[in-house]
């Protein structure tokens, strides 16, 4: 079955989110709808539209994974199924 013109196709990612992160959000783990060859930074986006949100703040000093493999590049383009781990700074001693 083919999409007809002008039909997005979606893909579905699950966005898990840890430390302050989750705590910015209220929930550890997140599944969103995005367009076919989104990046982390489009699935971020949806993560940001209310203004006014700490995520925001707590997001740009985040690294992330996806599919449990480090990457820094939020223009990396994302699959239907993926995983990504936002992964705030950690102190500790």
């Amino acid at each position: 079955m083919s999409s007809s013109p002008g039909t997005q196709v979606s893909q579905h990612v699950t966005v898990r989110l840890f430390a302050s992160a989750r705590a910015a959000t209220g929930v550890g783990e997140l599944r969103l709808a995005v367009p076919a060859g989104a990046s982390i930074a489009d699935a971020l986006q949806q993560l940001t539209a209310a203004p006014g949100e700490p995520l925001e703040q707590v997001l740009s000093r985040c690294s992330f994974l996806v599919n449990a493999v480090s990457t820094t590049d939020r223009a990396t383009k994302l699959s239907d199924g993926d995983v990504i781990d936002v992964m705030p700074p950690f102190a500790g001693g």
